[in-house]
């Protein structure tokens, strides 16, 4: 019996050592992002970006002498603080190294604060852009491939500027993205606010809404909200009583889905989505197509970029850990070094392992400044037979 048991003990031992090994040689990243509520539309190719920045890292074998990483999905729903924070504490349970995420600016401040910062794990966000998040307690955990509001507002100023629209009112979605917009916005534009209102996410009729800002009156709309919910259903409430005909829209509000359905409303209406051009962008179009992946999807450069460069950092660090992430990522973003396109990221490992620098230009044209956060470009576009077309970037 006594050598049953040594033989069973060492058997167990044996299992565990084989299980912690091949633990040791996969590093998770949380993928949160909001799989339900009012962007659900335009998350799933932002995780699938943000995948194939993952799948690109391990099929290069580069990889921290062969450590793979794993994508672990989590759903923010955007809006819920509370469901994102349970939802984070999971990811956390599981393991991982670095959250990808979280996407609206409201559940990305309460990950941050609620575990991000409790359990020393970084986050980049490729879509949360409240200004307040620039000044936020991180501890030097929280990145974002997307530019803050306060540039957004103040592009959307220029634009109507150049348009000589001199009045608008301004309806916002209820939550710290809406409200963060709203007040750059206004601080930027050299004109008249008639009414500035925010509107609750959800809501099967936004006809109250729409009878205050058509008393207050102007000459165009401005829809900070989102795409599968109250801004899409402000504008269907505009059209049906034909209160305004013409609607500026926010990032929130780029959606394939919204364009088509609403065509006629949104005919000659525009907008601002953080966007990208030159080489980065077109490798990007070239690897998406390659892969199945939407490359036209608001946010999907931004959420590559994200995973791609929590990645980088790790092999910079040598590291498959949270402080490795935290330490290295921005000296992997920024000069000097050699730019890095989308489809480069096994010369961007080979670099690294060799001792020398990088300078991850992506799909978004990565710049971090500040506390860690992009520069970022603004596509305005204008909504032409229910499709999104380019007018310029700024």
């Amino acid at each position: 019996m006594k050598k049953l048991l040594m033989a069973t003990t060492a058997a167990a031992l044996t299992a565990s050592a084989a299980y912690a090994e091949s633990h040791a040689s996969e590093a998770k990243i949380g993928i949160i992002l909001g799989f339900t509520g009012p962007i659900e539309s335009i998350t799933p190719a932002m995780a699938d970006a943000a995948e194939l920045a993952i799948s690109e890292i391990n099929e290069s074998g580069k990889f921290l002498d062969g450590v793979t990483l794993a994508p672990a999905r989590a759903d923010s729903t955007c809006i819920d603080a509370a469901a994102a924070t349970a939802a984070a504490e999971r990811l956390v349970s599981e393991g991982v190294v670095g959250i990808m995420g979280a996407d609206c600016s409201g559940v990305t401040g309460a990950i941050l604060s609620n575990v991000a910062l409790p359990n020393g794990i970084p986050m980049v966000s490729p879509s949360a852009t409240s200004p307040a998040l620039s000044t936020a307690e991180d501890n030097g955990l929280f990145f974002r491939t997307a530019p803050s509001d306060a540039r957004q507002g103040a592009v959307i100023a220029e634009i109507l500027a150049e348009k000589g629209i001199t009045e608008v009112a301004v309806t916002y979605t209820n939550n710290d993205y809406g409200k963060g917009l709203a007040d750059a916005f206004a601080s930027a534009f050299d004109g008249t606010v008639t009414l500035s209102a925010p509107h609750d996410d959800g809501k099967a009729d936004y006809s109250a809404e729409i009878g205050a800002l058509a008393s207050a009156g102007g000459q165009a709309l401005m829809v900070f909200g989102y795409t599968d919910q109250g801004g899409k259903g402000i504008i269907q409430a505009s059209y049906d009583t034909g209160a305004f005909d013409t609607y500026v829209m926010a990032d929130g509000m780029f959606g394939s889905n919204l364009f088509s359905e609403l065509s006629d409303a949104l005919e000659g209406s525009y907008g601002t989505v953080p966007w990208a051009t030159g080489a980065g962008a077109e490798a990007f179009e070239t690897i998406t197509a390659a892969a199945g992946v939407d490359p036209t999807s608001s946010f999907t450069r931004e959420s590559y970029d994200g995973a791609a460069l929590m990645a980088l950092a790790m092999m910079k660090g040598g590291a498959a850990t949270p402080d490795a992430i935290a330490a290295n990522l921005m000296d992997v973003a920024n000069a000097p070094g050699e730019p890095i396109l989308p489809g480069e990221l096994a010369k961007a490992l080979e670099i690294l392992a060799n001792g020398g620098d990088i300078d991850y230009v992506g799909a978004s044209g990565v710049e971090l400044i500040g506390p860690g956060e992009a520069a970022g470009t603004y596509r305005h576009y204008t909504i032409t037979d229910g499709a999104a077309e380019t007018v310029e970037f700024k």
